[in-house]
């Protein structure tokens, strides 16, 4: 009886994989009769154990699409008089099986079935016997798709049923790479440079320094803090995504608007007009007398903060501002948050590498919706009244046209975070090339382990096409190169504990 359970068990398991992996997303052209506005795709969730669609458009048949969305088609007396010959009829889901609604279509002559929904789309199933008798493709398509349809291009419409091969990867994921590794290099260097610069500055001990922001040296406890605020924040905004997620779009246009100050001040104070300074006053802040040029810069930043957070959900454009203010943001935290060794590099990395592989991998075990609390939020739930997305991403619309950019996911993402922790660790290996006198080989190093890192990760993406932790790839790639070299070069005591500066103005 064990065995035979156990079976039974299993070819359940077998069954509902094959159910999971055989819905699939498909598009529907649709183009008026009437000539007039250019064919334009929509989403539709199909189930190719029905009938297969085509993958090329060009093999797609272009038939009339007849709207009876008044009707149910759950019966006989639901059909028109004269059938729907060489149609795709559109009706609405609910009150029967879909198997009975395709059967109903099927005979009418129809070449294929649409269902509109106004809930969440779910794929059409059937069992096997169903899907051997039925011969048309069946397909659900939301509502706001169908009222779309008919007002951009009227009643008398045609439409053809396809599905395109999904690209293995989309062309943005360059741009997403260059961005990245650029920013974790440039964010390196300039800590390191920075930080080392200061110190010789304060050995030299040749007069005043210019005001800078000060670096925050990470300790454990502070690591540990970090983590377990992460953790909370994660959790409430899973829970309490649609009230919480207008905070985090606050905090965001504050702090990139601080980090695009930081990055472009040393631009502006080279510039040779602009240098006259406020009056004297007693106001906070300009009280100090600050340049009128900096003054600018401050409310240019503000403004373009402003205006991405005003227009943040412009698809279209919208998109290159937020990665603009975050590549601004990642920078200036790379520029003030300092990892004083390699033990607290390894420390942070290993935390946050278990904070990441949970959230994404053991979460969907333990929520009731199966959904992975990490891409949850990172995406925005799908329930979501607001529809807003968090801005804590860099983001690039895909590239190729496919139905999953379509339906799913018009964008590719990469958190700030996957920036920001191997960032720390490509700065502070900057220091230490500097203390070394090593020509930056661990910089240099360590921030090709990094781009590895991100390549692995994008594979592992378009193999398994789910969302990835990217620390599970770069901080192995990372760490291990980098405390490798340092076991090769005889340096690992002392890139261990960061100990002693070498001053060389030359690797500056």
């Amino acid at each position: 009886m064990a065995a035979a359970a156990a079976v039974a068990w299993l070819r359940a398991a077998v069954l509902l994989f094959v159910a999971q992996v055989t819905c699939e997303y498909g598009m529907v052209r649709v183009v008026s009769e009437m000539g007039g506005p250019k064919g334009k795709d929509y989403c539709i969730l199909y189930n190719p154990q029905w009938a297969h669609l085509p993958h090329d458009l060009g093999k797609a048949s272009l038939l009339q699409l007849r709207d009876w969305t008044a009707s149910m088609l759950c019966s006989p007396s639901d059909l028109p008089a004269k059938g729907f010959s060489n149609q795709i009829p559109l009706v609405t889901r609910g009150n029967c099986t879909f198997y009975e609604k395709v059967r109903l279509a099927q005979g009418s002559g129809a070449r294929g079935l649409l269902i509109v929904s106004k809930e969440t789309l779910v794929p059409p199933g059937g069992n096997k016997t169903q899907y051997e008798e039925i011969g048309i493709p069946v397909a659900l398509l939301s509502h706001k798709d169908m009222v779309d349809i008919f007002k951009s291009f009227g009643q008398a419409v045609r439409a053809a049923l396809y599905a395109p091969n999904e690209p293995l990867l989309d062309y943005n994921m360059v741009i997403i790479f260059i961005m990245a590794v650029g920013t974790v290099a440039i964010g390196g260097y300039w800590a390191g440079s920075r930080d080392v610069r200061k110190y010789m500055k304060h050995k030299r001990d040749d007069g005043p320094e210019k005001q800078e922001d000060e670096a925050v040296d990470v300790t454990p406890v502070m690591t540990c803090v970090f983590v377990v605020m992460c953790c909370s924040m994660l959790v409430l905004l899973y829970y309490f995504y649609d009230h919480l997620v207008y905070v985090i779009i606050g905090i965001f246009c504050l702090a990139s608007s601080t980090g695009l100050y930081s990055c472009l001040s040393p631009l502006v104070q080279r510039l040779p007009f602009g240098k006259c300074r406020v009056p004297d006053n007693n106001l906070p802040y300009f009280h100090k007398r600050p340049q009128v040029r900096m003054l600018l810069l401050a409310l240019f930043c503000v403004a373009v903060s402003v205006v991405w957070g005003v227009f943040r959900n412009e698809d279209q454009w919208a998109w290159i501002l937020q990665d603009a203010l975050g590549i601004a943001f990642c920078l200036y935290m790379l520029k003030t948050i300092r990892l004083p060794t390699f033990k607290a590099c390894t420390l942070l990395l290993l935390v946050l590498f278990i904070y990441d592989v949970f959230f994404v991998f053991i979460t969907p075990f333990l929520t009731k919706s199966g959904n992975s609390i990490m891409v949850e939020v990172a995406t925005g739930p799908t329930d979501s009244a607001t529809h807003e997305k968090l801005p804590m991403v860099l983001k690039v619309p895909r590239l190729n046209t496919s139905p999953l950019a379509l339906c799913d996911r018009p964008f590719s993402l990469l958190g700030f975070g996957d920036i920001l922790v191997p960032g720390l660790l490509v700065a502070y290996c900057h220091r230490f090339d500097i203390q070394v006198q090593s020509s930056r080989i661990y910089f240099v190093a360590c921030t090709i382990a990094y781009g590895i890192g991100l390549l692995v990760t994008f594979m592992a993406l378009a193999l398994m096409q789910r969302g990835q932790p990217a620390l599970l790839y770069l901080v192995p790639c990372t760490l291990t190169t980098s405390s490798a070299l340092a076991l090769w070069r005889r340096e690992l005591g002392m890139f261990w504990t960061g100990s002693g500066f070498a001053v060389n103005t030359s690797l500056l």
